[in-house]
């Protein structure tokens, strides 16, 4: 386990007080590590979660060639080109009924979509494309060829083959393929636990009446939604105010109980600095000045666990987890800034992505929508800005986008607007009208 400054050390031109943002992300991939307990679920508790190993296929998917269409399979060798085809129809076949008879030259079998294809057959002509009389079906000239709309045993996966990998986040395909080899349940990492916390004294919990100079913490919920969206387990440890007994009871508490830690508030130049000499008294901390826009101050780090009062073993894992402390190495921490809009970006961009390196997810960089800029924007190279913004996509299929208006980072109204986040690079300069813009898209993250 790295301490924060082998880390440091490794990353060139390594800057606490100008940090870019593609360095932060390439320092916490150092510095968090996956959780190594598993248990295994039923698939109905699975969505979300990460698998622990490989999913080998037990069976072949289909199990037996079967038909794409409802029509009449016959032997395709009887096609000649520019001439019809006229079948007696012998038999039905149906999904769930396999037909057993013998089919001879000149004859076919009524078939439905997913029934086994009959012993000697290869193609399935669509009824729609024939003409039928009785017992008798023509095929039209040069409708189809050989071999057409037959689907092939194992054609989706066959057996001893991989199925999904570790690592993989299941999604309700993966669960219905899952299902579809008769597995009823599914070796997954255990889920992730993340406690978090509000701080400051001019921090109101809902239910307190309003006073002069308080807000109400926005935080708290946003950072829930988030979390609960990424389908760890949320600790919820209120608002804490700015008073030293309070703070590293919190701390501990968290620690102890937590995989990571989230704060929001008393990581910015000039505020108390209670939060912070705490973070630093209980643990190996970073302080942050990133080079970016909202969220320039944030802190990161390690807090240790105390094994007489760890928690994490204690009832937070059912009992069929592998789970140990041996696979805690401490708590690690992200200190957000205060401002709404700022905790939101900076989780977006560098907290979500530690956070499912963490549960055991295989890396994969968000992927950035392409949109032509609606209107100028200004930008001063030297770092990396997200705006919000709103993508729309134009009759032509074309998307663009346009800012939500004011990018105060106290502004929560407007993440509810926007669809995204214009992601304006480190050394990008002023935007024109029509440039082709990135944009991180907040379905799937939010």
């Amino acid at each position: 386990m790295k301490s924060i400054a082998q880390i440091a050390a490794e990353l060139q031109g390594y800057d606490p007080q100008a940090l870019p943002a593609d360095t932060v992300g390439a320092f916490l991939e150092q510095l968090v590590e996956p959780v190594t307990a598993t248990e295994r679920v039923p698939l109905f508790s699975a969505l979300g979660r990460v698998l622990a190993e490989d999913v080998v296929s037990p069976i072949s998917v289909p199990p037996h060639d079967n038909s794409a269409m409802d029509g009449f399979a016959f032997d395709g060798a009887q096609l000649v080109p520019g001439q019809p085809l006229a079948l007696k129809i012998v038999g039905t076949a149906l999904a769930g009924a396999a037909w057993r008879g013998r089919v001879a030259g000149g004859e076919c079998v009524k078939i439905m979509t997913g029934a086994v294809m009959p012993a000697g057959l290869d193609t399935v002509v669509p009824q729609e494309f024939t003409q039928v009389q009785g017992d008798a079906v023509t095929v039209p000239a040069d409708v189809l060829k050989a071999g057409d709309n037959r689907r092939f045993a194992g054609e989706d996966l066959m057996a001893g083959q991989p199925a999904l990998q570790k690592g993989q986040r299941l999604t309700p395909a993966a669960l219905g393929l899952l299902a579809s080899l008769g597995l009823g349940e599914v070796s997954v990492v255990r889920r992730l636990r993340v406690a978090y916390f509000s701080t400051g004294d001019e921090i109101l919990s809902l239910g307190e009446p309003p006073r002069e100079g308080a807000v109400y913490d926005s935080n708290r919920y946003t950072v829930f939604g988030l979390l609960t969206r990424l389908g760890v387990e949320v600790v919820d440890l209120g608002v804490v105010k700015d008073e030293p007994a309070l703070l590293e009871a919190a701390f501990r508490d968290a620690a102890a109980r937590a995989d990571a830690v989230i704060t929001s508030g008393g990581v910015s130049v000039g505020e108390a600095d209670h939060t912070k000499a705490m973070m630093r008294q209980l643990g190996d901390v970073a302080f942050w000045r990133i080079a970016m826009r909202p969220g320039r101050p944030m802190a990161v780090g390690r807090i240790a666990v105390d094994p007489l009062q760890d928690k994490s073993t204690s009832g937070a894992c059912p009992s069929s987890a592998t789970s140990s402390q041996n696979d805690r190495n401490g708590a690690i921490l992200f200190g957000l800034p205060g401002n709404p809009v700022a905790v939101m970006v900076t989780f977006f961009a560098f907290v979500r992505p530690a956070l499912l390196r963490m549960m055991g997810a295989r890396a994969e960089p968000p992927v950035l929508l392409r949109a032509a800029s609606e209107e100028p924007l200004r930008k001063k190279p030297g770092r990396t800005e997200y705006q919000r913004g709103i993508v729309a996509q134009h009759a032509d299929g074309t998307l663009s986008v346009r800012t939500t208006g004011n990018q105060g980072s106290g502004v929560l109204s407007s993440m509810v607007q926007a669809n995204g986040l214009i992601v304006l690079g480190h050394d990008q300069g002023n935007v024109a009208v029509g440039d082709q813009l990135s944009v991180m898209m907040f379905e799937g993250a939010v």
